[in-house]
């Protein structure tokens, strides 16, 4: 299960039908759409450019959840005039999308105990990771991934207590995602807001105590996978180096085209070169965590 971008996906223009468009607490929505073309060549990191209506000159990146039989999932937040109209599209009606865009996460299968850590609308990527996993090496009983997912709104799924026991979770964090526990992949949630059967705390600290339990043989199978905002990507950057675990972070940033044509979304990232300039649309948004956070 190993990603190769050495060439990046095909994009494709889809004209794509609502098939569901389910609104959630916290200003949070999940779009799912019939998007063949997308669904086809989408990856774990993947993203979509979604035209939010012709009054709006730029379209919204929005990260993939899930690409299966044809159709796409994308859970996104209400957070300006754009996605507020999104949030107005009903089902049956039709919504342009290019996609998938974007260089995805990179799963080694030699490294047996990945960790995902997702936040916020950071999710999202997450989810679509452990579902590759429930799809593809999930039969095997020596590959053994661990999800921690963070929201300070409320959680997009009706938190359940999980029937899978975790080594070095505190007592009483029992809160999963269903779909993760339907899948068999274990999960915890963390957030400040004191949700029922959550971490009260960072999805940083629920990492450490999850690590902590780890023997050496086990904790050199561990790496990393996270996407959120920024502050917490930082954190999760300086979990990797304390631990000397390889991550990958995807970021979250402002875009324009999308397609890497007007380079409004550049960040510096470390190189063997040196530093250097790299558009988060199409270079990224997946990065090495020592190259995007090199002071963690």
């Amino acid at each position: 299960m190993s990603y190769n971008q050495n060439k990046r996906n095909t994009l494709f223009q889809e004209e794509c039908a609502i098939l569901e468009h389910i609104h959630l607490a916290g200003d949070q929505h999940i779009l799912k759409l019939s998007a063949p073309e997308i669904s086809a060549k989408a990856l774990p990191g993947s993203f979509v450019h979604i035209d939010c209506g012709e009054q709006f000159t730029l379209r919204r990146p929005i990260s993939i959840m899930r690409a299966v039989n044809g159709n796409i999932e994308l859970l996104y937040k209400k957070l300006g005039s754009g996605t507020a109209a999104l949030t107005t599209r009903e089902i049956g009606e039709s919504i342009n999308l290019i996609g998938p865009i974007g260089k995805p996460f990179e799963l080694h299968p030699k490294k047996s105990r990945p960790l995902l850590i997702g936040g916020g609308v950071g999710m999202p990527p997450m989810v679509f990771i452990a579902d590759t996993i429930h799809n593809s090496i999930q039969s095997s009983s020596e590959y053994r991934p661990f999800v921690i997912l963070g929201s300070e709104a409320p959680f997009p799924f009706t938190a359940t207590p999980s029937q899978m026991m975790i080594p070095g979770i505190p007592d009483g964090v029992i809160g999963s995602m269903p779909l993760l526990e339907d899948w068999k992949i274990p999960n915890r949630l963390a957030s400040l807001q004191g949700y029922a059967g959550t971490h009260n705390g960072y999805v940083t600290d629920l990492a450490r105590h999850w690590l902590d339990s780890l023997e050496d043989e086990e904790l050199a199978q561990v790496e990393i996978f996270s996407c959120g905002p920024h502050p917490m990507l930082e954190a999760v950057a300086k979990l990797a180096t304390e631990y000397n675990l390889p991550c990958q972070v995807s970021l979250e940033e402002f875009m324009a085209c999308g397609v890497g044509g007007c380079a409004g979304c550049v960040v510096q990232v470390e190189t063997a070169e040196g530093p250097a300039m790299k558009r988060v649309c199409v270079d990224g948004p997946v990065f090495e965590a020592k190259s995007v956070f090199p002071n963690s």
